[in-house]
């Protein structure tokens, strides 16, 4: 009996060389790196300082920003005060400092009644209901008729001055803003496949709501709300500079914006430092704004 012949092996062993021919072509799925611009990582750091004034504005100046000294009235910015006096000796870096914490706690006070009354109305309206459609966006309509500064006003000259009603006026002021945009994408949302499917599937109209649209409906407003803050600020600071908003000595950014008027062709800088804080925090929120706004893009109507 003949002894069996072996068969070949299955398995071959390729060169080194062809082995690496065999995957040069067929790369590693290497996950894109996120590169965010450097205007935003500069703008975000300034927030962030800007939020940590706000907390702690004592980190920053041993100054009392309400204590005067009639004997270093209008010193020009120095080694013993950077920014340089007022005309009642008080240290404008501390002002401005202290003033920051007004500023943005009544900007935010206004953008989260915009935002929470907007999207409110927005999403009614967006509703398959044509009364709430027509009735919502006559509300947009009248509010939008009024410029921003103007609609704040009237309210604070209604109900009477203060930060919560600052707040309030400025809110009101931004309700369209956020109401126009929540409108159009609930709309969208609601006509989305994943929608029809899931009543088609059998999914309860209020399931259908609270699963699938009021998530990706609200994935704008804090997009939008960065965007407005800004404006809020501007808004707040026009106020002030009005005399209807916070009232002197407070250290806020408008107030001390109408304490220079009188002695700007003197002295520059009790002007240009918290104007120049105005400026740098609304550009920050707009940039920080216009890059969510990219990257969210598709997803917000």
């Amino acid at each position: 009996m003949n002894a069996p012949a072996h068969l070949p092996s299955a398995s071959v062993v390729l060169p080194a060389e062809d082995l690496t021919g065999a995957f040069a072509g067929t790369p590693a799925r290497v996950r894109p790196r996120r590169r965010y611009p450097v205007r935003f990582l500069l703008a975000l750091g300034f927030l962030a300082v800007l939020v940590l004034v706000a907390l702690a504005p004592g980190l920053f100046t041993a100054y009392d920003p309400l204590a005067g000294d009639f004997s270093a009235t209008l010193q020009a910015p120095g080694w013993a005060h950077p920014f340089g006096t007022d005309r009642l000796g008080r240290d404008v870096l501390a002002r401005t400092l202290h003033g920051t914490r007004y500023s943005l706690l009544i900007g935010l006070g206004g953008m989260a009644v915009s935002a929470t009354a907007g999207a409110f109305l927005g999403i009614l309206a967006g509703q398959r209901s044509r009364l709430l459609d027509e009735a919502t966006s006559r509300i947009f309509d009248v509010l939008s008729s009024f410029p921003g500064v103007l609609l704040a006003m009237l309210v604070v000259t209604f109900l009477g001055q203060g930060m919560a009603n600052i707040a309030l006026a400025v809110g009101i002021a931004g309700i369209p803003k956020f109401g126009r945009v929540v409108r159009a994408q609930t709309q969208l949302v609601r006509g989305a496949d994943y929608v029809t499917q899931a009543a088609i599937y059998g999914l309860g109209r209020g399931r259908i709501f609270l699963h699938h649209v009021l998530p990706n409906v609200l994935v704008a407003v804090p997009v939008i709300a960065t965007l407005y803050i800004g404006n809020t600020i501007l808004i707040v600071s026009g106020l002030s500079f009005l005399g209807l908003g916070p009232q002197p000595p407070t250290p806020e950014w408008g107030v001390m914006l109408a304490e220079s008027r009188d002695v700007l062709r003197v002295a520059w800088w009790p002007g240009v430092f918290p104007g120049a804080a105005i400026t740098l925090t609304v550009i920050a929120f707009t940039i920080t704004g216009a890059v969510l706004q990219k990257k969210f893009e598709g997803r917000i109507a």
